[in-house]
Parts: structure tokens; C-alpha cells; sequence
């Protein structure tokens, strides 16, 4: 068991990892990205570890990762258009836990990487709610159809869902 310690101006928090990376997921959860495939499609406008310490993570998920200079830009997302909300939107939702406090994406990272915690069961729930999105576009788009509700794809794929595929 690996012991991740993490001390920055956002966070003092220490986890281990108690699953190999990227294996044994609640049977609930199939994410069908990684994060570093999530990275290297471009999400959250490019700017999700800007300026924050994310060592934690291997480096080899940022070296093809689309991540901005300048703040949040869509031009760096898949679909080239915004599909998020503020991370004071987030707050205000009560999506934030003091573990992981940038949200659904800093969880899943740390999910992918082998941390287990109390917060999974809820992760997984919100994740899961994302589904109805496939439906809507199934209906609504032909298969590989771009241009056909972009915000809906990028949302998709902020979730791990891709997006491509539909």
C-alpha cells in the first residue's frame, strides 16, 4: 500500500491507495475514459489543475494534456464550447467534500489512481445520473454527428463518458 501525501495552499490531506491503478472499480462505475485520456481530449476549458499542485498525479497524464495558460478557454475543450459550471456554482451545490476540494474530477483522479473512500458511493450516484445525456442524444443526433448538441458531448466527457462514440 502507497501512501499519498499531499500539503499545498489548497489542501493538507493524506490517502492511500489501496487498488492497483485504473482496476478494481465498484461494479457500478465503467468509466470509459481515464483522466489522462480525459486530459489529452481537452475538458473543463483547460483549465482544471491550473495553478494548483497536482504532483500527485503521474506525469505522464499531462503530457499531452490540453491545459491553458490563461484561465478557462472552450477553444481547449473536445467540442470547443464551455460545459461547465463555476467552481463556486459547485460549492454553492454542496458537490464539494473537504477531500477533494475541486470536485468530481480531483475523485475520480484519485478513485483512478487506488484511493477507496467514504465519498465513492456518491461519486458513483452522480456519475451514474450523467447517463440520461446518451439517451437525449441518441434520439436527437445521428450517430457521430459533431455539430449535434456539442455541450451535452462535452458534458459527457468531463464524466468519463465518450462521447465520440455517439
Amino acid at each position: 500500500m502507497k501512501r499519498v501525501n499531499i500539503k499545498n495552499k489548497y489542501q493538507t490531506y493524506s490517502y492511500e491507495l489501496t487498488e492497483p491503478e485504473g482496476k478494481n472499480f465498484h461494479s457500478d462505475f465503467k468509466p470509459e475514459l481515464s483522466p489522462k485520456q480525459m486530459l489529452e481530449l481537452g475538458v473543463f476549458g483547460g483549465d482544471y489543475f491550473l495553478g494548483k499542485n497536482y504532483s500527485e498525479f503521474p506525469k505522464s497524464w499531462f503530457r499531452k494534456a490540453k491545459l491553458s495558460n490563461h484561465g478557462k478557454n472552450p477553444e481547449y475543450n473536445y467540442y470547443k464550447i464551455s460545459a461547465s459550471q463555476s467552481w463556486a456554482y459547485w460549492k454553492e451545490k454542496g458537490w464539494i467534500r473537504k477531500q477533494d476540494p475541486f470536485g468530481w474530477f480531483q475523485w475520480y483522479c484519485r478513485y483512478y489512481l487506488g484511493r477507496r473512500s467514504e465519498d465513492d458511493e456518491r461519486q458513483i450516484k452522480r456519475w451514474k445520473q450523467m447517463k440520461r445525456h446518451i439517451g437525449q442524444i441518441k434520439i436527437n443526433c445521428k450517430k457521430g454527428d459533431k455539430e449535434c448538441r456539442p455541450k451535452q458531448k462535452q458534458a459527457l466527457l468531463h464524466w468519463a463518458y465518450d462521447s465520440r462514440k455517439l
